[in-house]
């Protein structure tokens, strides 16, 4: 007998394991790409009018919301231009179609971007290319006001494109000075980088930055002079930003590959053709290392099983290498449909899980927005259905500022018609409060705050918050629970819940302290 009642109890807690591990994580973050260079995803196209603009970007807004989207990652800097009013540099040409026309009639698309993204309680990670000045020499429009026609001799040209010099140490302090200017005026959550330092090597040519390495180069071996460049506005810009705004992140999004295993030991047993360390001159290790950013996002744009770089090597790789920073994995949905393995619907979803079941990885970015147009292999809605059916937190970052907020109480419920409409009081004075997430439990189960699927609402903070539960049955007995978040998504403590009972066929609402 007590064999069996220990037999029993074994298989209830492996039962009880499994049912958690298919739980979806409560803190996750799922961000997606919007490029503006060359007009990839945003605005359409060059010159559509002010009104235009706004309602394509609501849109994509509106659908990656759908889809379960939690931050937005914008290009707002994609050649040494601006997608708002810079001190500095003219407006981009990806707006108007001409480099320094505003637009017309006259609005802030930056403002209006953070606006809109933070309606919809997602983070705004404002993305900037560092070194890129034009895109293309032959055919950009190129402003008389443009630091290439100012500064001339800061730039190189490199395949039909221009780039600061990386090697030039006032490049540097103006790329800086630029992107503290956005971080001081406007209210991102992170600013973010793609691949771009040392451009990727064109075949046959050399970057000709020979010029400065002659003037800095302090007897270094060039490799590690140009890594030593690309390190100094690293660090540079981790302090500019901490210095303006300590909650503003400092993310990279790197080159899948750092070094493959052949050239170091601690590289990837991989033997992808460029890499981060060698080619592009970025040691991202070492800035993870010395807590100079806050998350890596590597490209792993791969199928698993590629005979070079196995998405699953790579997603290995990283989890072990972010250091006790935040690993998010940048998941190429342009693939889907490329080739056979990319033709299987289940390619990115089961990457998607894969990267899940490993504690070190904190969630996934996706590149990029019109990818998901048309739907491709049923990808919305299996995150819609699926992946991403229920809400998720975005998770916290230990070593910033912690400014969790008082617990927030209920304190009125009535039945209307469409629902229970929920009341409660903000018991923060502090200020800090930007969100409430409210839970709801059936009658008999256990309150467990970390369920995401008793999630049924992230409201944006108000000076009197109410919610209708459209999900609510009359009759039926529910326990609700109200919690608050900060800018950085800590919770606060739960509220007191609030329960029902029915007497007399009436319902009655009980605030328990």
């Amino acid at each position: 007998m007590l064999k069996q009642l220990i037999a029993g109890v074994i298989l209830c807690t492996i039962l009880a394991q499994q049912a958690w591990a298919q739980l979806p994580p409560k803190r996750e973050l799922r961000a997606v790409w919007i490029a503006t260079v060359e007009n990839i995803d945003w605005p359409s196209r060059r010159g559509l009018s002010t009104d235009q603009q706004k309602q394509e970007f609501i849109a994509l807004l509106d659908q990656h919301q759908r889809n379960g989207m939690n931050a937005i990652i914008a290009q707002i800097r994609p050649v040494t231009d601006a997608f708002y009013p810079s001190p500095y540099e003219p407006w981009s040409e990806y707006l108007t179609g001409v480099q320094g026309q505003a637009p017309n009639p006259y609005y802030d698309p930056l403002q209006f971007m953070i606006e809109e993204t933070h309606k919809r309680g997602m983070e705004f990670h404002a993305w900037f290319n560092p070194y890129r000045a034009v895109f293309n020499v032959s055919r950009s429009s190129v402003a008389a006001n443009h630091i290439t026609r100012l500064k001339p001799q800061w730039f190189l040209t490199y395949d039909n494109k221009k780039y600061f010099d990386p090697g030039v140490p006032e490049a540097q302090e103006y790329v800086t000075m630029v992107i503290r200017d956005v971080v001081k005026r406007y209210d991102i959550d992170a600013v973010h980088f793609d691949d771009y330092f040392y451009p990727y090597r064109a075949p046959g040519k050399e970057f000709p930055d020979n010029s400065s390495y002659r003037l800095y180069g302090n007897n270094m071996m060039k490799d590690d002079w140009r890594r030593a460049n690309v390190d100094a506005i690293i660090l540079m810009l981790s302090k500019a930003i901490k210095a303006e705004k300590p909650w503003v992140k400092f993310g990279i999004s790197p080159f899948g590959v750092w070094r493959n295993r052949d050239k170091d030991p601690e590289g990837s047993y991989t033997r992808g053709g460029q890499t981060n360390y060698d080619d592009l001159y970025a040691d991202v290790v070492k800035w993870l290392k010395n807590g100079w950013i806050d998350y890596v996002a590597p490209q792993l744009y791969w199928e698993r099983g590629h005979r070079l770089v196995d998405y699953e090597i790579l997603l290995n790789w990283w989890s072990q290498h972010g250091y006790g920073k935040h690993v998010y994995i940048g998941h190429g949905v342009y693939r889907i449909g490329s080739n056979a393995a990319w033709k299987n619907p289940n390619e990115l979803p089961a990457q998607i899980e894969e990267a899940r079941t490993l504690n070190t990885v904190q969630g996934s970015m996706f590149y990029s927005s019109k990818s998901f147009s048309g739907n491709p292999l049923g990808i919305e809605d299996t995150m819609r259905n699926h992946l991403y059916k229920y809400p998720a937190l975005r998770p916290t970052m230990s070593w910033l500022p912690n400014l969790t907020p008082e617990a927030p109480y209920f304190i009125d419920a009535f039945e209307r018609p469409g629902g229970l409409e929920l009341h409660w009081a903000d018991n923060d004075t502090s200020g800090h409060t930007r969100q409430y997430v409210l839970y709801r439990f059936e009658q008999h189960e256990a309150i467990n705050v970390s369920d995401p699927t008793k999630i049924i609402a992230i409201l944006p903070q108000s000076s009197d918050p109410e919610f209708k539960d459209p999900g609510y049955v009359k009759g039926r007995m529910y326990t609700y629970i109200v919690t608050a978040l900060d800018r950085l998504q800590h919770e606060s403590l739960q509220g007191d819940p609030l329960r029902m009972q029915v007497r007399g066929g009436k319902t009655e609402f009980i605030f328990e302290p």
